[in-house]
């Protein structure tokens, strides 16, 4: 079972959403039967097979085992990952394009670019999974209080001046290739720098963090006030 799978396959992005679906994926973080299933969600098991099916034919569920029980053959099944996001390829015609804005302070952009690492590290994971490889990554998550706008402005200055510094000292342009470097054609492989180096792509975010909703006073608590 993956931790996450990304959902490119609008069919089984549309299935996923269903609300039934969703409680079912999410009972099957372990195995279980949909006689197990049915007892937990409060359908019919007829019900419940009849998500359990489309679920299965979606690659959303996968068979663990078959219990015998008596006359009949009980089916074990398990949600193929702890959780899931769908991809911008599900919604590809209309997916956010990040060349269309290519604006560091535009929220779109942002989104755009979140929407594309979606895309980009669920290929990712999905063939390292196959290729029974470790996928490499790194990620950095944080907060930070600014007192005043200005400050806002100065850090992101700053940060986007020391990436540049990082990025030009690590960065491989590939002037130094050697024989052999690259095919016949003359171009490196894909996700290769001339160099033979491995492309990595480097996304940097800063946003406000969502504010926690005010809880309205109990008539308790404000008689108490």
């Amino acid at each position: 079972m993956l931790d996450i799978e990304v959902i490119e396959d609008p069919a089984a992005a549309e299935a996923s959403l269903d609300p039934i679906r969703t409680r079912i994926l999410r009972e099957l973080a372990e195995p279980g039967s949909a006689t197990q299933l049915a007892a937990k969600v409060g359908l019919p098991r007829q019900k419940v097979n009849y998500h359990l099916k489309a679920l299965e034919r979606h690659g959303l569920v996968e068979l663990v085992e078959e219990r015998r029980k008596g006359n009949v053959t009980e089916r074990v099944l398990q949600a193929t990952a702890a959780s899931y996001l769908i991809s911008p390829v599900a919604l590809a015609s209309v997916a956010p394009d990040p060349h269309r804005f290519s604006d560091r302070f535009s929220a779109f952009w942002l989104l755009a670019l979140a929407g594309r690492m979606v895309q980009e590290v669920g290929k990712l994971i999905a063939g390292a999974a196959a290729a029974r490889q470790k996928l490499a990554t790194f990620a950095i998550d944080g907060e930070i209080t600014f007192r005043t706008a200005a400050d806002r402005a100065a850090f992101a200055e700053e940060l986007g001046v020391a990436v540049t510094r990082l990025v030009d000292k690590y960065h491989d342009g590939g002037a130094v290739a050697g024989p052999g470097d690259t095919p016949a054609g003359g171009s490196p492989p894909s996700g290769t720098s001339a160099g033979g180096g491995r492309k990595h792509r480097l996304v940097v975010a800063l946003h406000p963090v969502l504010k926690t909703p005010i809880k309205p006073l109990s008539a308790k608590e404000q008689d108490n006030d």
